[in-house]
């Protein structure tokens, strides 16, 4: 049996072996990254011109197994860009993400250094507070500058909406920050924006969507997703006045079951969930009945709120069915807050609301990152087009 001693011993040397074979792993793809861009330029007509030549100064990287020392080749004859290693990059996008993460979960400039100790190891003492700090101050001119990036170029085919309260350290403000994201024609999802909202108001949200319109976002979305916030349905219906709507069924789920008692929550559950895994509308409207039928003497408060929005819920048929599993619910909004949305009493957030916002921008630009597409992506050109589906299925052009 091993003593403590030897125990850590062990450790350092697997971290050690763990970081060298990440480090030659991470250097042999820039090799062959710079290999591939001589190639393709000799066959584009460069032949002969385009070589390697030399190497810039080793660069130290800052990643999750510790600082890596690594070189990037020098090429002549051509503009060499590497998009492993971008030039200034001097952390990855691992600890880009973390530190956001635990400022929103209310980790302080001074205590952050200690913390990422405790994720990263030692290796993360490179972090000092005043490093920190300038990274807060970049993200937050960065925050800035997307926030005024033109959209002239954009159309979204689908968008999912949702609020988001933080607590704010410095001050007695609960900002509520409105959070839009799009997916354009290749079925690829973006942040569209993160406006800085008093509330879920109409005002607010229309101050959001008018922003958007000046910066040249014209072109009306075909469908939002979105919970049963009044203020945002009623401020798309004056500014994207044919965007269609599709309540989240996760959301009305949740409305639904809190009105009914603990004993009878599974049972109407499970019929719910029946309404929107129907395989056409007139089936889901049928399920929705049996519920009525069902609950109305003993819950009509649970029956009320599934009605009101009965026309809402069901929109989702009108689009492709392999599109169903993206618009049926907000969960792209949701599964990028999933760690930050429910706070505890506790925490008291960042100190700003300033450093909310670039905070949240910097875990949102993050998560992007690994957005999937759309399945059924290339099915979006026919919504686009106008053609017309029913249950799914397409039944032709719209008139």
């Amino acid at each position: 049996m091993k003593d403590n001693g030897s125990l850590a011993t062990f450790q350092t040397s697997l971290e050690e072996i763990l970081q060298q074979g990440a480090r030659r792993l991470l250097q042999q793809a820039i090799e062959n990254e710079v290999d591939e861009f001589i190639k393709a330029s000799k066959n584009n007509g460069h032949r002969g011109s385009v070589k390697r030549n030399g190497y810039l100064p080793e660069r130290q990287i800052q990643t999750g197994l510790g600082q890596m020392a690594v070189k990037k080749p020098r090429v002549r004859g051509a503009a060499f860009t590497s998009a492993i290693l971008p030039p200034y990059m001097r952390r990855t996008s691992r600890i880009e993400t973390l530190i956001p993460a635990l400022y929103l979960k209310g980790i302080s400039t001074n205590g952050m250094e200690e913390a990422l100790e405790a994720i990263l190891g030692e290796q993360a003492k490179g972090l000092s507070p005043t490093n920190i700090v300038r990274l807060k101050k970049q993200w937050e001119d960065e925050y800035k500058e997307w926030g005024k990036r033109d959209l002239s170029s954009k159309e979204y085919v689908y968008i999912w909406a949702d609020g988001i309260y933080f607590n704010v350290r410095l001050s007695d403000d609960r900002p509520c920050l409105l959070v839009l994201i799009g997916a354009l024609a290749n079925g690829k999802k973006e942040l569209i924006t993160i406006h800085d909202g008093i509330r879920e108001s109409k005002l607010s949200w229309q101050t959001a969507l008018q922003d958007l319109k000046k910066r040249g976002l014209t072109i009306p979305p075909h469908l939002a997703i979105g919970d049963g916030g009044l203020g945002f349905w009623a401020a798309i219906e004056e500014e994207y006045p044919s965007c269609r709507h599709q309540r989240c069924w996760v959301h009305k789920t949740a409305n639904v079951l809190d009105k009914v008692a603990k004993s009878v929550q599974p049972d109407a559950k499970q019929l719910i969930h029946e309404m929107y895994m129907a395989p056409t509308k007139q089936q889901g409207l049928q399920t929705l009945d049996q519920f009525e039928k069902l609950y109305m003497a003993k819950y009509p408060k649970a029956c009320e709120c599934l009605l009101k929005d009965k026309e809402r819920l069901f929109t989702f048929y009108d689009f492709p069915a392999m599109h169903w599993q993206h618009i049926r619910t907000t969960n792209p909004i949701e599964s990028m807050f999933a760690t930050i949305r429910h706070r505890s009493e506790q925490t008291k957030g960042c100190g700003s609301r300033m450093a909310v916002l670039s905070m949240v921008y910097k875990l949102g630009e993050g998560a992007q990152k690994h957005w999937r597409r759309l399945r059924g992506y290339e099915l979006i050109s026919k919504v686009i087009s106008g053609i017309e589906f029913k249950d799914g299925e397409e039944v032709g052009k719209a008139a």
